[in-house]
């Protein structure tokens, strides 16, 4: 695993050891990055359910401002810590080390995030949860892009009636990414 594009080009991540997590590939990463090219520069960017903080990172290095990342695993904790250290990140970053609920209340009034990315663990519906607290949340813009990382099973089907629509929905073999903004 590795920062692919911009300042921190090539230096290498780690990435949590024992956990069943699931690092984004380098394929996966580079065409979501992409997409979001136009979008990353001096964006403020949130990764949710971090894991190493691969794609935080990645934001960081293509020149998003600042990133918060958000992990409530004691293990992806510390090398989200030491993968922003390592990148020289450690200034335009911060890790709220909570569960994702928490930490979007903890950041109510404090950030305003144009792009919001999450990847939380696949068919327990936290994406639907989150969106829900979103709908009201005082962390989006206006124009907030929101990405989600989903299993190709994932439905969402709920979307309109939380206010959100569907921008676009890219398909991979086993996962997705759904990118949605408020309507």
């Amino acid at each position: 695993m590795r920062v692919i594009a911009g300042t921190a080009r090539r230096l290498p991540l780690k990435a949590p050891y024992g956990m069943n997590t699931r690092p984004t590939s380098d394929q996966i990463k580079e065409t979501l990055f992409n997409m979001l090219q136009a979008e990353v520069p001096s964006a403020y960017f949130l990764d949710l359910f971090a894991g190493s903080g691969q794609i935080g990172i990645e934001a960081l290095s293509r020149g998003a401002s600042y990133c918060v990342f958000v992990e409530n695993n004691r293990k992806a904790q510390e090398c989200i810590e030491e993968n922003i250290k390592f990148t020289k990140f450690d200034k335009t970053a911060s890790l709220i080390k909570s569960d994702a609920i928490s930490a979007l209340r903890m950041a109510e009034n404090k950030y305003k995030f144009d792009i919001i990315f999450m990847d939380p663990p696949y068919n327990n519906e936290y994406e639907k949860e989150i969106l829900e607290y979103l709908s009201n949340s005082s962390v989006l813009k206006d124009d907030t892009l929101i990405i989600i990382e989903a299993s190709v099973e994932t439905v969402f089907d709920y979307l309109d009636e939380l206010g959100y629509e569907l921008v676009k929905y890219k398909k991979y073999k086993s996962n997705a990414h759904v990118f949605v903004r408020k309507k």
